[in-house]
């Protein structure tokens, strides 16, 4: 029997599509998302718009404001800190758990190191690109590289609803602050610190990488907020 590969459904990408442009800044916080154009403007019907709706809704993404319809919602700066908090333990117990079996197996040494060499090139073409929703992509898949590597499937399902939401808020300042490079910097030494099977420094590393985003964007956003107030 032939297996097809998975595809996308049509809610999926139209929900891609929403994040991705929410992250991108070219729905600002305050738009008004209308389905009926929404579903014009995507060229599919309202059914995956209305469903995809319900997805940004439970993400924190978007608001309905009465009869008013449905908008994009402000960026909760403490709501943010605290999903931080949390992706903090997790990404540490992954990278923990990834050096531990690469210490014991070279060939997921070699694999790990393979391909996320090829994610921080990618990662680092799209800083010069200055494209944002492909840097957030890259950043997704190096640390989705690091739960696949840590042996345990529950880290990546636990982490996921934080990543969600902490798209909105990479992407605010990655349009504005100066530290992308620095972000893939510190990506690099948390990588070489899996491959090389030292636990203690790939966790500390990551959960420094986690706690130190946090504190830039909560400062870089409150400052964006308090000009803008």
């Amino acid at each position: 029997m032939k297996i097809l590969p998975a595809q996308p459904s049509l809610t999926e990408q139209v929900y891609k599509v929403i994040v991705d442009e929410i992250c991108s800044g070219a729905l600002p916080e305050g738009a008004h998302l209308v389905q009926e154009q929404v579903a014009a403007r995507l060229g599919v019907s309202r059914q995956p718009v209305q469903q995809a709706m319900t997805l940004l809704k439970a993400d924190g993404l978007v608001e309905e404001i009465g009869r008013r319809g449905l908008y994009v919602t402000a960026l909760d700066l403490d709501l943010m800190r605290q999903h931080y908090e949390i992706r903090a333990v997790l990404d540490g117990l992954a990278a923990r758990m990834a050096a531990e079996q690469v210490r014991s197996s070279p060939e997921a040494a070699r694999a790990i190191e393979a391909r996320g060499k090829s994610i921080l090139e990618s990662g680092k073409a799209a800083v010069a690109n200055n494209d944002v929703a492909a840097q957030i992509d890259h950043d997704e898949a190096l640390h989705a590289l690091v739960y696949d590597f840590s042996g345990n499937a529950l880290v990546a399902r636990t982490a996921e609803p934080h990543w969600r939401f902490l798209r909105r808020a990479m992407g605010e300042v990655l349009r504005h602050a100066k530290l992308p490079r620095e972000i893939w910097r510190q990506h690099a030494e948390i990588l070489e610190a899996i491959v090389q099977g030292d636990p203690d420094r790939a966790e500390q590393l990551a959960v420094d990488h986690d706690l130190e985003a946090s504190k830039t964007l909560y400062d870089a956003l409150a400052e964006q907020q308090a000009k803008t107030a």
